[in-house]
């Protein structure tokens, strides 16, 4: 007997799903830097926050990958040589841009950070031409350009590169060039990259110095330290939800949403300065995701014409 090929009604389920599962993730994404800001406020340093979130995540993900049964997909990373190198790679990258993030949102730099995240998928561009031998169409080239004018225009007024920004931008965009080579799933493979480093981070967190810093408040704080980790997981299983029904251009419309978020909640609820160097700044980084995003479209359509058009015997 053979299956019911899938309805219109449920290809629209499946889409609107993976539509609020992709919104779910990005705005937790996105609100998430109020949460490390209360933190940070209790008397949480970044480099407890960055512990506790490490830790707690590995114990959340180590009882969903019980419960999904996908320790199996856990152990070939762990057997496999190459994946575990490249894993320790991406622990060392994702570890980077967590904590730049952290240190973004605790020393009030959030405008810096959705920069950042503004920039990534161009970085990942860049990334894909330098080291992927990808051909760069005339928007990317254009969107490109419009985004080092953009940080160009800051270096100069600032009178240094906006590090916080280029961080995350190539440390995140290095890390998904990294996972991208190896057949770890995602949830397999952040198990294997907080397992990695949460020895390092425990002993950070038992360090009798580590102490003069850390959260000296009470059970409340300490609760929402272990939240990290829920934190942590649950955008990444919102993330993978939607990839699987939803169109890589809707998805690429959609990872704007957190960088937006953040802006805003850092202009409106932080009281960032948005001084004339970062108008111009955005206006420029704008422009090139508005680009981008033409290109991404067009691309998209160029595609769908080439497919070929089933024939129902």
């Amino acid at each position: 007997m053979t299956e019911a090929p899938p309805t219109d009604h449920s290809h629209r389920k499946r889409a609107r799903e993976g539509l609020l599962a992709g919104l779910g993730a990005y705005l937790i994404w996105g609100f998430v830097a109020m949460y490390f800001d209360y933190l940070h406020r209790r008397g949480v340093s970044a480099e407890h926050i960055l512990a506790y979130r490490i830790a707690w995540s590995a114990f959340f993900l180590a009882i969903l990958i019980t419960v999904l049964r996908q320790w199996e997909q856990v152990w070939a990373c762990l057997r496999s040589r190459r994946s575990l190198l490249a894993l320790i790679g991406s622990t060392t990258l994702i570890s980077i841009n967590w904590y730049t993030y952290i240190y973004a949102v605790a020393t009030h730099q959030l405008s810096h950070a959705s920069l950042g995240y503004y920039m990534n998928p161009l970085v990942n561009v860049l990334l894909g031409v330098a080291l992927l031998r990808e051909r760069l169409r005339l928007l990317q080239f254009l969107a490109i350009a419009l985004a080092v004018a953009g940080v160009t225009c800051l270096t100069v007024a600032i009178g240094k590169p906006p590090w916080i920004a280029l961080s995350l931008a190539i440390s995140f965009g290095l890390y998904g060039l990294l996972r991208k080579t190896m057949p770890a799933g995602a949830m397999a493979g952040l198990m294997v990259e907080t397992a990695i480093v949460t020895p390092v981070c425990l002993a950070f967190l038992a360090w009798p110095g580590a102490h003069a810093t850390g959260p000296r408040a009470g059970l409340d704080v300490h609760a929402l330290l272990a939240l990290s980790g829920i934190i942590t997981a649950t955008p990444l299983l919102l993330f993978a939800l939607a990839a699987r029904r939803l169109r890589l251009t809707t998805l690429g419309f959609l990872q704007f949403s957190s960088p937006t978020l953040q802006f805003l909640i850092a202009v409106w609820y932080f009281g960032e300065p948005f001084t004339k160097a970062r108008q111009v700044t955005f206006a420029f980084i704008w422009a090139a995701v508005i680009v981008f995003l033409l290109d991404q479209l067009r691309a998209a359509r160029a595609s769908a014409r080439l497919e070929p058009i089933a024939v129902e015997a």
